[in-house]
């Protein structure tokens, strides 16, 4: 293991248990690459806590575009965590096109404008967890990863929705609003009534977002048999899409006051059971 590789392994155990849990389930020989991919996600997904104005955050961005679209794709940048994407990049041959529209997309992260609806949930999905759990799967097996397009599209979305209501502490705390605005208005709640923590509307629209995650993930757990095993592990982290749901129903307008957490037992225990099909 590399120095740099080893930077993304401290990076995830430390900010995304749940994707460092699922490392486990990878070959050996995938995981450092896995470890990069994730860590790169998390480097980018934080930009917004390191600075306090969107145009920093926004030259951030783009400086990753600029180093992964460059020829050596990172590699020789001196940042351990792009060192290691590109790497991995030039190894498994990943579409950096793909890397391109996730920066993009993850622009929205910057600012406080609701997400207008949910087919534009489902865009900045597609182009954020879907894209990565694609590139994980790619990493796992160039060959397979074409088969789990489909059921990747649908376990990305549950996967986006179930992190926003995981968030959602965190984002009130921020005065970012992840919830499409298309839902709010459905369930009679506003920006401001989520914000403020206003217990009914808030409850009416964590109830429609549960109901909107659902349908992808029982979608996505319908092509459960058609994914080959070889790239099944790029989907663990979607795994826990289910119990958030189900954490959520149960804590109802109790989820915007504290971060949810999967506990280790938990985790294990799904990540087996999408294992084993």
């Amino acid at each position: 293991m590399t120095p740099e590789t080893a930077e993304c392994h401290r990076l995830l155990e430390a900010q995304d248990p749940d994707r460092a849990v699922s490392l486990a389930f990878a070959p050996d020989a995938a995981r450092d690459d896995l470890a990069a991919l994730y860590a790169f996600n998390i480097e980018t997904a934080r930009v917004r806590e390191q600075v306090s104005q969107p145009l920093p955050g926004e030259i951030r961005l783009q400086w990753w575009r600029d180093t992964i679209l460059s020829g050596t794709a990172g590699v020789g940048s001196g940042h351990p965590v792009a060192e290691a994407l590109g790497a991995a990049i030039l190894r498994h041959d990943l579409p950096r096109d793909a890397f391109d529209r996730f920066l993009e997309a993850r622009v929205f992260d910057l600012y406080d404008d609701p997400m207008p609806s949910r087919a534009a949930f489902e865009g900045y999905a597609g182009d954020t967890a879907c894209a990565l759990l694609m590139l994980a799967a790619m990493i796992l097996s160039r060959k397979d990863a074409p088969q789990v397009a489909e059921a990747a599209g649908h376990a990305g979305v549950a996967q986006a929705v179930a992190g926003a209501l995981r968030l959602l502490p965190i984002h009130r705390r921020q005065g970012h609003v992840a919830f499409p605005a298309d839902l709010l208005a459905a369930s009679g709640c506003d920006a401001q009534d989520l914000l403020q923590g206003a217990a009914e509307p808030s409850r009416r629209a964590i109830s429609a977002m549960v109901a909107f995650g659902r349908e992808h993930w029982k979608q996505a757990q319908a092509l459960h048999g058609a994914i080959p095993a070889s790239v099944r592990g790029a989907f663990l982290p979607a795994a826990l899409s289910g119990t958030v749901f189900d954490r959520v129903e149960r804590d109802g307008v109790g989820t915007i006051e504290a971060p949810l957490r999967v506990g280790p037992l938990r985790r294990s225990y799904r990540y087996w059971r999408w294992m084993r099909g």
